[in-house]
């Protein structure tokens, strides 16, 4: 008797963290990703992209074992400016016609001090797939909102070279430098829902 007491005790200590573990979804109506890029050395060209929808499994007291996977449609780059934004659809940047989705999928989450994390995971553009780490602020505290959905929110951000995703497009200027820099910033504001099952 007491040996299967014991092993239902190991095996409900094995099986908590999976059960602690809660099922989110992307609010694609709250979350956005902005950019920003160098623009002759001079200024910066910012835009965003809208409709992100992905998942993500989080325990607050094992943040280590979240899981996070997301999709970001490219054919919502806006920068504000129609012409520039019909070129950024287009075959010198993101091709959405060939290309339509960026995607992420984290590899591993790691504690980086009250209330932030580090995601490491692998983001996809074009076809070309590299190794980036976001920095997070947050997940929030869990709210409840007017329709009894409890959410969360965070901010996540990093630096990229778009050339490492085969975005090579340039213009040399007279003066010698070159119209676009090579590093992006990225920045994402992201809520979500805990799923119930």
């Amino acid at each position: 008797m007491m040996a299967r007491i014991r092993a239902a005790v190991l095996l409900a200590a094995w099986c908590a963290p999976a059960i602690a573990q809660q099922a989110w979804t992307i609010d694609a109506n709250h979350s956005f990703a902005y950019f920003s890029i160098r623009h002759l050395m001079i200024s910066t060209v910012r835009g965003t992209f809208s409709g992100i929808n992905g998942a993500a499994l989080f325990d607050p007291s094992r943040p280590e074992g979240a899981t996070v996977e997301a999709s970001i449609p490219s054919t919502t780059v806006n920068t504000g400016v129609t012409k520039r934004d019909e070129q950024m659809r287009g075959p010198d940047f993101f091709e959405v016609g060939k290309y339509p989705v960026m995607k992420f999928a984290s590899r591993r989450v790691e504690p980086a001090g009250q209330g932030r994390l580090r995601i490491t995971g692998d983001l996809t553009i074009r076809a070309v797939t590299k190794t980036v780490v976001l920095d997070i602020d947050g997940p929030s505290p869990v709210v409840r909102d007017a329709q009894g959905r409890d959410k969360i929110g965070l901010s996540a951000s990093t630096k990229i070279s778009r050339k490492d995703f085969g975005i090579i497009w340039n213009e040399v200027l007279e003066t010698g430098g070159l119209a676009l820099a090579d590093e992006v910033a990225i920045t994402l504001d992201i809520e979500l829902i805990r799923r119930k099952d």
